[in-house]
């Protein structure tokens, strides 16, 4: 992978942790690089996953492989604040 594919992965990292992070409701006490590394995850997973699918390639832009990785994002982003919340809760 060259650093310009490293650099585009964590910007799209980024993007997708910030939209999944702006799909759950309630505010996510989890540090923004925490989210970019779901995002990095729900992107790589999201292509997967539409890549079997069938629908990563297409004219355009690939709205359905995105919503993939914006959900997937979304699901992992609760995960991780639900499971931080419940830390300070128990403590």
């Amino acid at each position: 992978m060259t650093v310009t594919g490293i650099v585009m992965a964590l910007i799209v990292g980024l993007i997708v942790g910030a939209l999944g992070r702006l799909v759950v409701p309630g505010k996510q006490n989890i540090p923004i690089w925490l989210t970019m590394v779901i995002g990095i995850v729900a992107a790589l997973l999201g292509t997967v996953i539409a890549r079997a699918v069938g629908v990563s390639d297409t004219k355009g832009v690939d709205w359905i492989e995105l919503l993939f990785q914006v959900v997937l994002a979304a699901i992992g982003v609760a995960l991780v604040a639900g499971v931080g919340s419940r830390r300070r809760l128990t403590r």
